[in-house]
């Protein structure tokens, strides 16, 4: 077994809930645009908008223009629909400021990774600036080595394609047997990165993929990061500091 040198995380899922946060943004931005006047009920909404969603990715920057198109003109009656949408994204924003945060487990255990030798870095699917926003957010970007971030946008390579993951390695100068790949999908995080060799963990702390089914088998399996370093250190000889 080649000497591990370096672990890249997915950000989604795996470094927070992003299903608890996805919940409670919506949920505040179709209450502020009701605020606004818009006149359906809150059940609705959340269905119209989850489905604006499923079509036109998450990526998309206009859910909520979407959404208030897709009403009954009757609900829009008499409202300047800029301030209506405006009031959705300012409550968006707002539980991001308040409510992004990682799992605690993720924090102390990759704080405590950085005084390692290990490169600790990211691949990620998404927008470079928001998946990028998300790990400022996340305060876990002291414990990261800038060079090894790798938004799929940015590289022009997009997951499940084993490319992004080559790419990553190859950019650092390692070998992907000397690699550690972190992440909760199995199609899209533990199938590529195990194709290209690298020694792969899946995070099955939600379970939100619980019966989903890759075409490989994780080298391991984690409820937590607490987990992950104990890995580390009986299998891979990394000497995880106790205290800081």
């Amino acid at each position: 077994m080649a000497r591990l040198r370096a672990i890249f995380f997915d950000i989604d899922g795996t470094l927070f809930s992003t299903s608890a946060f996805a919940a409670r943004a919506r949920t505040a931005s179709i209450e502020a645009m009701i605020a606004a006047g818009l006149q359906v009920d809150r059940e609705t909404l959340l269905e119209e908008l989850e489905e604006v969603i499923r079509e036109f990715s998450s990526n998309y920057e206009h859910h909520f223009d979407k959404l208030l198109l897709r009403l009954p003109r009757r609900a829009t009656k008499s409202l300047n629909s800029d301030l209506v949408v405006a009031a959705g994204i300012v409550a968006y924003h707002q539980t991001k400021f308040r409510h992004l945060e990682p799992f605690e487990d993720v924090f102390e255990v990759t704080r405590r990774l950085a005084r390692t030798d290990l490169i600790l870095g990211i691949i990620t699917e998404g927008l470079g600036i928001k998946q990028a926003e998300k790990l400022v957010r996340l305060k876990v970007t002291p414990f990261l080595s800038p060079q090894a971030i790798f938004i799929s946008h940015r590289m022009g390579i997009s997951k499940p394609n084993p490319k992004l993951y080559q790419r990553a390695c190859g950019d650092l100068n390692l070998r992907p047997s000397e690699c550690m790949y972190v992440g909760d999908n199995p199609l899209l995080d533990i199938d590529p990165a195990k194709s290209i060799g690298m020694v792969t963990v899946q995070v099955s702390r939600e379970d939100p993929f619980e019966k989903l089914r890759g075409e490989t088998t994780p080298d391991h399996v984690i409820q937590n990061f607490w987990d992950l370093a104990e890995i580390l250190s009986e299998r891979y000889e990394v000497l995880v500091p106790e205290v800081i």
